[in-house]
């Protein structure tokens, strides 16, 4: 069995594999897919920009993941509430029923909906072995998120625990925005250009150009048959609501 109706807030692999099989992505634009995802998306943006320049003064390489800042320190933070608002928003108009004080154990919820632990994200021109990234993969293992114990400690406890604002938990926590975007909204990043035109990468490196065209991204490849996309979207669309909703409440953290 495959699923017949897209869920929302979620992108799947389609029953032959791909993730935009014919034009069966578009349910992705369906105005009852998401609530403001451009504004999401935006937020993203912004932080992309701002994590770019910082690259003018601290170099991409892995010599420098554990140099920390009051910049990084402050972008953490930020990429952290994103994260938070985006994990919210999947659990909330999926019809989550627990609408107050979410907490990680709520969040993680979406690895088994959304498998955000099988996402790469590869940084362009990175110096060194370490510029690919699986922000969520400690989620495998039942560990928990390194760069998200860091965003908590200096929140809480700046001056003593400064130093764990590291560059390595800002791009990690800056990869982790942008899966969580890819698992929701695939490439799409409704904008005015022409969609689903992307920037073509290295032959057979398996990624593709993410939103924002800078970072690139490895969707995972790794969905039961059963947990897989199978609809006719041409004649689903005509419905006045055309999705499902995940039953979080049955999904174990």
């Amino acid at each position: 069995m495959t699923l017949p109706r897209p869920f929302r807030r979620t992108c799947r692999q389609f029953v032959d594999g791909s993730y935009t099989e014919g034009g069966r992505w578009q349910y992705m634009l369906h105005p009852k897919f998401a609530t403001d995802s451009e504004q999401y998306v935006r937020a993203f943006l912004l932080l992309q920009k701002d994590l770019l320049e910082l690259f003018d003064f601290v170099e991409p390489a892995d010599t420098n993941l554990p140099t920390y800042s009051y910049r990084m320190h402050s972008l953490l933070l930020r990429a952290c509430v994103e994260v938070e608002a985006n994990c919210k928003a999947v659990l909330k108009e999926n019809g989550y029923s627990k609408s107050s004080n979410m907490k990680m154990g709520d969040y993680k919820k979406l690895n088994l909906t959304h498998h955000l632990s099988s996402y790469e994200v590869k940084i362009p021109n990175w110096s060194g072995v370490y510029g690919t990234r699986q922000p969520f993969a400690p989620w495998s293992n039942g560990d928990s998120l390194p760069w998200y114990q860091a965003y908590n400690n200096t929140k809480h406890s700046r001056h003593e625990e400064f130093e764990s604002a590291t560059f390595e938990h800002l791009i990690d926590a800056t990869c982790a925005v942008l899966v969580l975007l890819s698992a929701q909204f695939e490439t799409n990043d409704f904008s005015s250009h022409e969609p689903r035109l992307v920037v073509e990468g290295p032959p057979n490196d398996g990624m593709e150009s993410a939103i924002g065209d800078y970072f690139r991204v490895k969707f995972p490849n790794d969905w039961p048959e059963e947990m897989r996309y199978d609809f006719d979207w041409q004649e689903l669309k005509k419905e006045n609501d055309p999705f499902d909703e995940i039953d979080f409440s049955a999904v174990a953290p």
